[in-house]
Parts: structure tokens; sequence; C-alpha cells
């Protein structure tokens, strides 16, 4: 089979194929907010322990 369009893919489009998309979407939409919530609390952790560090540096005290 030759593709008249090289633009065109070489498979239909069906609804059962968009659903599957959308569900894979939304799944990875969900893990993408659950390892961003994951994430913070450790971030928060770090910022406050360079923070810190920084300030007693400023202060030339490194106990």
């Amino acid at each position: 089979m030759i593709n008249k369009n090289p633009h065109e893919p070489p498979y239909t489009l069906t609804p059962a194929i968009v659903s599957l998309v959308a569900e894979i979407s939304e799944i990875i939409g969900r893990y993408t907010v659950l390892a961003e919530q994951n994430l913070t609390p450790r971030l928060r952790r770090e910022n406050r322990i360079r923070t810190i560090h920084a300030s007693l540096a400023i202060e030339n005290n490194t106990n």
C-alpha cells in the first residue's frame, strides 16, 4: 500500500484508540501530580538546610 499523503499516518484513529490514549493521558497526569507532591517535602527540607548552611557561613559559624 502506497501512502499518497506523506503526512497521513499509516493507521486509522478509531474511538477505541482515542479512548485508550485519553485513559493513558489521565494516568500520566495523576502520576505526575503524585510524584510532585512526594517531591515537595524533600525539596523544602533540602532548601531549608541550604539556607541554614549559607546563613551560618555568612556569620562565620560552621557548627
